[in-house]
């Protein structure tokens, strides 16, 4: 509910410093826009900006949706739709749920991060918090299934070991530093510099939140590896309420495929390798029974003494193959072809054969009419169309174009 996704310990008091008209580009269903709105800068903020490999904050400010939150030298910038006024005093909410999945999965990611270089030498180069799992790239072509077992089994050893995490500040000349794990600071730091500490495992600088003690990750489970950039690999894992989330969408995945496949967990994988011979065996048979009509189909169109200059022919089945050996066995130096397969009013393949210029003067206006998108030569053209709906004036169309054309060609 929204009450209890705003909790009531990260509420936080300060004022309006500036606000300037801006725009935030973001992508809705994948497609890409550009909100115009505001950047308030505040007196002092707890919604953390994007850095660091973590994403940004949501929250509130009073009751305006904060829909971004960037760094702008020693500010934070908070994208909202509404203007408010300088100087306003205004109540600022934190989304907490957004706010401890992300600390949860970067005190992770300096928990595996350090445990990694400490057993096996492999440094950490990057790292990325995803939306559903992160990823964190090590300096190695390879892990092996071993070394990511002892990984994994060392990390939750250190969460069971309830070790606590600490956040100090140090001058940018202090000696201590030279000592603290680092990638540099950004090229506009400001201030002292952030060490964000696990006792006796590791010293890190960083800008970003994190659990105050291991216990409250719960747990980590290294999800798998993958190939990465420049000879790398990628460490995929879930820290925390992820790895919940995780066994509960598996356990349903698991509950729905005992119903549709009739078998047990343990058999799911046998089960569906079965399905699948059966399917491409079924394809293959389909197929070639595809071929056999459409050469019957051909032929019974040659021995019809009625048979004219032009045929035509919808398919719901059917594939480019299908119709082109029906093109084939039909004469088109004679005889105009349309054919079309798919939906009979949503989209589909097309292919137009015959006489050159016939199909060369009627290609556009076929495209046009079925909404399509196709190219030809030498007396074929074909492609794709985005609706059938007007198939039956296209039809209309080329008889008329075939019984004039060809009769003027003679």
């Amino acid at each position: 509910s929204r009450r209890g996704r705003w909790r009531d310990c990260m509420r936080f008091v300060t004022s309006v410093v500036s606000c300037c008209p801006a725009e935030l580009k973001q992508e809705v269903n994948g497609k890409k826009e550009t909100l115009r709105g505001f950047n308030i800068k505040l007196q002092d903020t707890i919604l953390f900006p994007e850095g660091g490999g973590q994403p940004d904050d949501r929250g509130l400010i009073g009751e305006v949706p904060v829909l971004r939150v960037k760094r702008q030298g020693p500010d934070a910038l908070h994208f909202v739709a509404s203007a408010l006024e300088e100087g306003q005093e205004v109540r600022l909410k934190v989304d907490w749920d957004r706010r401890f999945d992300h600390m949860q999965q970067h005190s992770g990611q300096h928990l595996i991060t350090a445990l990694a270089d400490k057993m096996f030498g492999y440094k950490t180069t990057s790292w990325e918090l995803g939306h559903q799992r992160s990823t964190i790239e090590l300096d190695t072509p390879s892990v092996t299934p071993a070394q990511l077992q002892e990984l994994e089994e060392a990390v939750n050893e250190k969460i069971r070991a309830h070790l606590p995490v600490s956040v100090q500040l140090l001058s940018v000349d202090d000696p201590a530093l030279e000592k603290v794990r680092s990638r540099g600071l950004p090229e506009d730091h400001a201030g002292p510099v952030r060490i964000v500490s696990i006792v006796g495992i590791d010293d890190n600088m960083c800008c970003g939140t994190h659990v105050s003690n291991l216990s409250h990750l719960q747990v980590i489970k290294l999800l798998g590896t993958e190939k990465g950039k420049k000879n790398k690999t990628n460490l995929i894992f879930l820290a925390g309420n992820r790895v919940l989330k995780y066994a509960e969408t598996s356990y349903n995945t698991e509950r729905s495929l005992v119903s549709l496949l009739k078998t047990g967990p343990d058999e799911h994988v046998e089960a569906v390798d079965r399905l699948q011979k059966s399917v491409k065996l079924l394809q293959k048979t389909n197929l070639s029974l595809l071929r056999d009509l459409a050469v019957l189909i051909a032929q019974n169109f040659k021995n019809d003494p009625q048979k004219g200059n032009f045929f035509s022919l919808h398919k719901k089945e059917g594939d480019n193959e299908f119709m082109n050996i029906i093109a084939n066995e039909i004469n088109t130096e004679e005889t105009l072809v349309f054919l079309t397969v798919g939906e009979e009013k949503g989209p589909g393949l097309f292919l137009l054969a015959g006489p050159s210029k016939l199909v060369t003067d009627a290609g556009s206006q076929v495209l046009e009419l079925l909404q399509g998108k196709g190219a030809g030569k030498n007396g074929r053209f074909q492609g794709k169309a985005n609706s059938m709906a007007r198939r039956g004036e296209v039809e209309a169309l080329l008889r008329r174009r075939c019984q004039h054309g060809i009769s003027q060609e003679e």
